[in-house]
């Protein structure tokens, strides 16, 4: 947010000394990115809520709302852009000191790049839907800002004044994008979307080589909310296993992923191999 704030202070001095609708845009993007703070932080706090009688599971995917929600500010922040850009484009202008306006936006890309690399840093590490949207679009700004600088160098060496609209334009388009992405991938986490395919192959293939071959695994589900992760599977055991024997391979396998997945919420539930009962819910 500290970071936000700052960046919107030097584009829009940036924006102030050139009259540049290219950097107005950039400058209409750090507001959109401030919101979008505000919202995460929220949605962080209340993600990390522990459960209680009437959310047994807790609040993770509260993330993914605020990831929807920095989609729909990218959308009208996008909608602005394209507006300035059509009608600077039917009516150019001039700009004024735009030596000073690029080292100005030039600055504060750098800032929103440091603090990207950190959100997507942490988001990745977390699992966070959250941080890796702010991340992306934090990264979609610095890209942005980089071409918009082109852009307005270009209109100061050509002297072709629409160059500046041409660039609000592209800008407006590549926000439509990243905002049509987030909007996408947090719907899918909100209806449960199971886990990356390479990541249910390894945890698939540890259980079954954890267990040899007496013991069979099937109904294996996963799902994803916000940074928490779970894992539902049936374990088949030889039927003339005790319970007590059953239930400990199974506490074992489950103890041995939570230390290589610490993240993971992992439930199983135990079947005897030997009755055809236990093969009923092969598809759900």
């Amino acid at each position: 947010m500290g970071a936000a704030v700052a960046t919107i202070v030097l584009k829009v001095v940036a924006w102030r000394l050139s009259g540049s609708v290219g950097l107005l845009s950039d400058a209409a993007e750090s507001l959109v990115n401030l919101v979008a703070a505000i919202v995460a932080l929220i949605a962080l706090k209340l993600s990390i809520t522990p459960p209680n009688e009437r959310f047994n599971y807790g609040r993770s995917k509260a993330e993914y709302f605020s990831a929807i929600t920095e989609g729909v500010l990218i959308f009208l922040a996008a909608a602005a852009i394209l507006y300035s850009g059509v009608k600077r484009f039917i009516h150019p202008q001039p700009l004024d000191n735009v030596g000073v306006s690029l080292l100005v936006s030039a600055l504060a890309s750098v800032l929103n790049g440091a603090v990207a690399w950190v959100l997507l840093t942490h988001g990745k590490r977390e699992h966070s839907a959250t941080l890796t949207a702010d991340g992306k679009h934090l990264l979609t700004d610095v890209w942005t800002s980089v071409g918009v600088i082109v852009g307005v160098g270009l209109v100061w060496v050509s002297k072709w004044d629409r160059f500046d609209a041409l660039v609000a334009l592209a800008v407006g388009a590549n926000i439509l994008v990243t905002g049509f992405k987030l909007i996408t991938s947090s719907g899918a986490a909100l209806m449960d979307v199971s886990l990356p395919e390479e990541d249910c192959r390894q945890i698939e293939d540890f259980m079954r080589s954890y267990c040899g071959a007496e013991v069979k695994f099937h109904a294996i589900r996963t799902r994803e909310a916000g940074y928490r992760r779970f894992v539902d599977f049936h374990m088949l055991v030889p039927g003339e296993w005790t319970v007590r024997h059953g239930h400990d391979v199974m506490e074992d396998l489950i103890d041995a992923m939570l230390a290589k997945w610490s993240d993971l919420r992992v439930m199983g539930h135990l079947e005897p191999a030997d009755d055809p009962r236990s093969y009923e819910d092969l598809d759900v």
